[in-house]
């Protein structure tokens, strides 16, 4: 077998192989500056955590690190020190050797031992002293050097190093030092060393091409198998993975979205890979000993998500046509359709209470499809009521449900959504009957058109063919007709339609047949009575004085990844406990939420913030955007609005008042930005 002549790469544990390996690493002049924030750190520590409460056996992989061995007689180093020229690799060894820098300042003392091991990996014995392992651009090697040589940690010298340093200090407790420091370890890359005949940039370029990325359902499958060895891998495959492939079919990225959505009561961003960072957050870790429970369910819930794919399938006719019902208006109410239809195949409620909580999510939907309110993020906060039993439910439905006055009014003046569906019921169309949605007063109609056969279309004034066009795509202007019939009538006026509608098997179009003239007073007087109709088979699931008019939970806000266009006009307002806030964007949210509950309560919001290591601390720790929270105080703003939203999520659940605060988008998610 040939080997590669000027490419090396081998798999490592990352700190260690900077511990052991006696060469500098220098950042070439080209590199650009270090520039992680402190939401990747977060981010980064996150990880390290999570890897030091996984299995033993398990790592965090980091990636690949791509060098070129300069050899000992490099400029600017040592003629006996070998020296690594990183090409791909300086943000994540740099943010990394301020962590290892922060832990080993966390230790001091208390763990000598620990301390001078970390010492280790950071910097290396020179003729002139300690000299850091890792050399930055020579325009900030300097900033770099203060902090990790100690000669900065208090000095307060403002960088980017300083800033993240100082960061994980804040972070990182004493009696956290062992679970830091084995999650560290427990860091692998893979270490990529070019040959003098490499080409480096055509090395980089590929590491960092676009190929096809894998998909969320696939990078769980991945994440799920990975740790385990070979036979343990094939029967979590053949008993687990195999059924839940075979339950869903094309449909397992939205099986494992709409599971997620019901098991954390939280919706994922539709974007790349945010199911699978979901996934990650909701299990991170999987061990042998907990997998199986968890696989389990995930089969059990994919067998609901058969049911739910093809109604047909439930052993009970009455569940099968509500689920149909439900299917027939989109994917938007399956979370919560798979917690329910769970706990009907487990005898936990019965068919009745399950056709009733089926029925009242269609008419949830098909109301706010009718006037035009948003179906987004709706199931999360429904799944979260679930457990508070059915009289909760119900009530969080009916304040999200469109009331009777606002559906009679849109229905006499807005097009119809799902003219089919909605037709079918009201109109009692007989069982296996083909129908297609006819207008009775076309959508185009010709010069001749005419309503009572006395006047033509083009003898109408404007006001009366301008009353018309609006009125065509409403409810008191459709009916259901057989195709053969349709085709019969198109663009007919309406005393050539009228015999023709005679003709038909539905009632309700042999009815309009009768009328002498078809006008707006004709559409506008169907249109009251088939929307009395329609609250009545579609009814809300109580009654509730508030009306939703597009406020979202703010357990329900979208999270948006950095600093995303748009961000200064995310929101059109804020409701907060029965207030109005004037308030457009995540960093004026959260320093406004966080100003009241420190008035209001800050005990508990001192608590919250030394468990979740953030964002209120005693003191301006490092630089960046601050806020006074009274005399004491400080809250950290230097976060992305991702994390803003995290941070008010999680307070606002642990102090119970999440339910009590909305933020109301614009329309259509877009808004002319606010000065402000």
């Amino acid at each position: 077998m040939s080997t590669a002549r000027n490419v090396a790469a081998t798999a490592v544990a990352t700190v260690a192989w900077l511990a052991e390996s006696g060469a500098t690493i220098a950042v070439p002049v080209y590199q650009r500056q270090y520039r992680w924030e402190i939401g990747a750190c977060a981010q980064f520590l996150e990880d390290v955590r999570a890897a030091a409460d996984g299995d033993e056996r398990q790592t965090h992989f980091i990636g690949s690190i791509l060098s070129a061995d300069a050899g000992g007689d490099s400029a600017g180093s040592d003629a006996a020190a070998a020296e690594l020229v990183l090409i791909d690799g300086q943000q994540r060894i740099t943010t990394l050797m301020l962590l290892v820098a922060a832990l080993r300042d966390t230790a001091g003392d208390g763990d000598p031992a620990l301390a001078a091991q970390l010492e280790a990996v950071l910097t290396l014995a020179g003729p002139d002293g300690r000299r850091t392992r890792l050399r930055p651009h020579r325009a900030w090697a300097g900033a770099f050097e203060a902090v990790v040589l100690g000669r900065g940690a208090t000095a307060g010298e403002a960088s980017r190093f300083a800033d993240n340093y100082t960061f994980f200090r804040s972070q990182i407790r004493p009696d956290e030092v062992p679970r830091i420091r084995r999650g560290l370890w427990r860091l692998e890359h893979v270490a990529i060393t070019l040959g003098p005949d490499a080409n480096a940039q055509q090395i980089f370029e590929s590491l960092n091409s676009t190929g096809a990325p894998l998909r969320d359902h696939e990078l769980i499958h991945n994440y799920v198998l990975m740790g385990l060895g070979r036979a343990e891998q094939l029967a979590i495959e053949d008993e687990f993975w195999l059924p839940i492939e075979q339950a869903t079919g094309e449909s397992i990225a939205d099986f494992f979205r709409d599971y997620l959505v019901l098991a954390t009561g939280r919706e994922p961003l539709r974007a790349e890979r945010a199911v699978y960072d979901a996934f990650r957050r909701e299990f991170p870790r999987l061990g042998a000993a907990t997998l199986r429970a968890h696989a389990a369910e995930w089969r059990d819930y994919a067998e609901v998500y058969r049911i739910l794919l093809q109604p047909a399938l439930a052993p009970e006719p009455a569940v099968a046509a509500a689920l149909a019902r439900l299917a027939r208006l989109g994917p938007t109410m399956r979370p919560l359709a798979m917690l329910a239809c769970r706990d009907w195949m487990r005898g936990a409620i019965g068919a009745d209470r399950l056709v009733e909580v089926l029925g009242h999510a269609e008419a949830l939907l098909l109301r706010r499809m009718v006037v035009g309110t948003p179906l987004d993020r709706l199931a999360a906060r429904l799944c979260r009521k679930w457990a508070d039993g059915p009289a909760a439910l119900a009530v969080a439905m009916a304040r999200i449900t469109p009331s009777d006055e606002r559906i009679r009014l849109a229905l006499r003046y807005r097009a119809l959504p799902l003219a089919g569906a909605v037709l079918e019921r009201l109109e009692r169309v007989p069982a296996g009957l083909e129908t297609v949605v006819e207008h009775v007063f076309p959508l185009v109609p010709g010069e001749g058109w005419s309503g009572d056969g006395r006047r033509s279309w083009n003898d109408l004034t404007d006001d009366e063919q301008n009353s018309l066009r609006a009125l065509a795509p409403t409810l008191g202007n459709l009916t259901l007709l057989e195709p053969e019939l349709a085709d019969a009538g198109i663009g007919r006026a309406f005393p050539e339609l009228a015999p023709i509608l005679r003709r038909s098997a539905i009632e309700q179009s042999r009815a309009i047949a009768e009328l002498p003239a078809w006008n707006s007073t004709a559409i506008g007087d169907r249109s009251g009575r088939l929307a009395a109709e329609f609250v009545r088979g579609w009814p809300r699931a109580a009654a509730v004085a508030i009306d939703d008019d597009g406020l979202t939970p703010i357990l329900d806000a979208v999270r948006r990844p950095g600093w995303y266009p748009g961000w200064r006009a995310e929101f059109d307002y804020v409701e907060y406990r029965g207030e109005h806030w004037e308030v457009y964007d995540y960093p004026h949210l959260f320093r406004r939420i966080f100003a009241r509950l420190w008035a209001d309560r800050p005990d508990e919001v001192l608590a919250f913030s030394e468990r979740h290591r953030g964002p209120v601390f005693d003191a301006k720790a490092w630089s960046g955007e601050w806020a006074p929270l009274g005399d004491t105080h400080f809250l950290f703003l230097g976060l992305f609005p991702e994390l803003m939203l995290e941070a008010l999520q999680g307070v606002l659940a642990e102090l119970g008042i999440a339910d009590e605060v909305f933020v109301v988008y614009p329309p259509g998610g877009v808004a002319v930005p606010h000065d402000h």
